[in-house]
């Protein structure tokens, strides 16, 4: 777990002025001295919970500059990039690390820094370090944020960022959504019963339009809860896919009812279900099935959060390709068996057709006709077709067989293609990470921050050698050198100077030494004997990651040494 704080100066672009400084020193021990109140009434600080290298917190030794910062900003102390010991503390200042866009003069010399970034580890090793790491972070982006909104500092301006925060705010990104799901499917609910409705009364099916989203839902909610059981971690994004299931019920809504309405009313309700399913079934499979496997397929994928999203995805279309065939089949029909019956389709009470219903008022023939007659099935009075089926068969077909139209239709698909293809020339790999948070997010600024001023050096490459090697022979030492300087010549690494190599390090030290130390590291057992009593002192940061280990013969000779850095 980290903080970090990207701070630009309020007036000007360098930051190497001494009332900025103070203000970095004010800005660093209002974050040390922060306290977080945990468990059990439990106090504690950044020291308390911070990242100990060789027993010491991590430091942002970049802050003791200020020691010399009149200096570098009369000129008469010029800072060297990209690195430089301080006069005064002998810090090594890796200035990469925290000057962001720096300006830099032929000479090798700063010239003007724009932006200055502060880091601060905590540990994470344990379950309770990790829990208290992520309370220490929650209050360090209040103090940082309160100390930004109450214009706390005079010079300086301060953007916030911490290990979790991409998570929180995409999190909160997709849960601010969810409002807005119960208008959605109200919508959604009202396009369907109105696109279910027909003049005639009883072969209206509104319930029907409302019965096929339901059904969607339930069947989403159930593959959500057997995935969830399965043990998949349930992620913000998968909230959208409820949006996607719901159309693709209703899609597969009117494809049910479409099939119904094209059986004769004067089948039986199960052989008018039977006609339906053998007709819309296919259909239905065949798009459940291919929007299954294309989202297994994304299973594959590296991201995490894509396999994520496919897996519950894949699950709700099968979920709810089931409860339609088997739960909303059901209700088509329950529905049949009330339009044999000639029952209403919103109030369920029996009516009269239209052919019988000639001396009723018109309000009644308006509301409450329908169906057939079943001493005279075949009356047009009682048979009127569905008129968007008519106009789609009387109208849209003729016109688009007319062969202007065909020429209309392929000039304007070839245009389509052409844009399609001039928008993929166009697209831009990767993502900006401001847009997987909310416009007022404080990480936004923090990503425009880093993004413009820490991208010429942002990343740090390193490389393991795994297996046992004799490194006290002079040819493994020529072939880990000649492997390290590989790297270095590549096109994507900016300078040797920046390479850190453990054993170019120490046999350097040793060769440049000879004549003081005469010291040997020819065999094995000399070599990790001296790099344990010559390089491996605090607070050499190769220490960390080196551990040696002697074994012993029954006389207590070594019998062999170990060692893996």
């Amino acid at each position: 777990r980290f903080g970090r704080v990207i701070v630009i100066p309020k007036h000007g672009k360098d930051m190497l002025k001494s009332e900025i400084w103070r203000e970095l020193r004010m800005l660093d021990e209002l974050i040390q001295n922060a306290t977080v109140k945990w468990e059990d009434d439990e106090i504690f600080t950044y020291k308390d919970v911070c990242a100990r290298w060789v027993d010491e917190c991590f430091q942002n030794d970049i802050l003791n500059l200020d020691y010399i910062i009149d200096e570098v900003e009369n000129r008469t102390l010029n800072l060297t990039f990209p690195i430089m010991f301080n006069p005064v503390t002998w810090d090594a200042h890796t200035f990469p690390v925290y000057f962001g866009g720096t300006v830099v003069s032929e000479d090798g010399l700063i010239v003007s820094v724009p932006s200055v970034q502060l880091v601060y580890f905590v540990t994470a090793d344990t379950k309770r370090q990790d829990a208290r790491g992520a309370a220490w972070e929650e209050a360090f982006l209040n103090i940082v944020g309160k100390a930004e909104a109450n214009h706390m500092f005079r010079y300086i301006s301060t953007a916030r960022f911490a290990s979790r925060t991409l998570d929180i705010e995409l999190e909160r990104n997709t849960r601010t959504v969810v409002p807005y799901f119960s208008t959605t499917f109200i919508i959604m609910a009202a396009f369907s019963v109105t696109a279910c409705w027909m003049a005639d009364w009883v072969r209206a099916k509104p319930w029907l339009g409302l019965l096929g989203n339901i059904s969607a839902c339930m069947g989403t909610l159930a593959a959500f809860g057997v995935v969830m059981y399965m043990g998949v971690e349930f992620i913000g994004i998968n909230l959208a896919r409820r949006l996607y299931c719901a159309g693709i019920g209703i899609d597969d809504t009117f494809v049910m009812l479409a099939a119904w309405r094209r059986t004769s009313v004067k089948m039986s309700v199960p052989d008018r279900m039977g006609r339906m399913l053998s007709e819309a079934a296919v259909s239905v499979t065949i798009t459940s099935v291919t929007d299954m496997i294309s989202f297994w397929i994304g299973i594959i994928s590296p991201f995490q959060s894509v396999r994520i999203f496919c897996i519950y995805s894949g699950f709700a279309v099968c979920f709810t390709f089931l409860w339609h065939v088997t739960f909303f089949a059901a209700c088509v029909a329950i529905a049949g068996y009330a339009e044999q019956n000639n029952l209403h389709s919103v109030t369920c009470v029996k009516v009269s057709p239209m052919s019988k219903s000639e001396h009723r008022s018109w309000l009644y023939r308006t509301f409450c006709t329908g169906g057939v007659d079943p001493n005279d099935p075949d009356n047009p009075l009682d048979n009127k077709e569905h008129s968007l089926m008519a106009y789609f068969r009387d109208h849209m077909a003729p016109t688009l067989n007319w062969w202007p139209t065909k020429v209309v239709v392929i000039i304007t698909f070839m245009g389509y293609i052409a844009g399609a293809c001039y928008g993929i020339m166009g697209i831009e790999e990767g993502l900006e990470r401001r847009k997987l948070s909310r416009s007022d997010s404080y990480s936004v600024e923090f990503y425009d921050r880093e993004d413009f001023y820490f991208r010429e050096f942002p990343y740090r490459i390193q490389v393991i050698i795994s297996g046992e090697m004799n490194y006290s022979d002079p040819v493994v030492q020529a072939q880990v050198e000649n492997l390290t300087r590989t790297f270095e010549n590549t096109v994507y690494i900016s300078s040797p100077l920046y390479t850190e190599s453990w054993l170019r390090s120490f046999v350097g030290y040793i060769h440049r030494n000879q004549d003081y130390l005469n010291v040997s590291i020819d065999t094995e057992e000399d070599f990790i004997e001296n790099l344990k009593e010559l390089w491996l002192f605090k607070p050499n940061p190769f220490l960390v990651g080196c551990k040696i280990q002697r074994r012993w013969n029954s006389d207590h000779s070594i019998k062999d040494v170990n060692s893996s850095c």
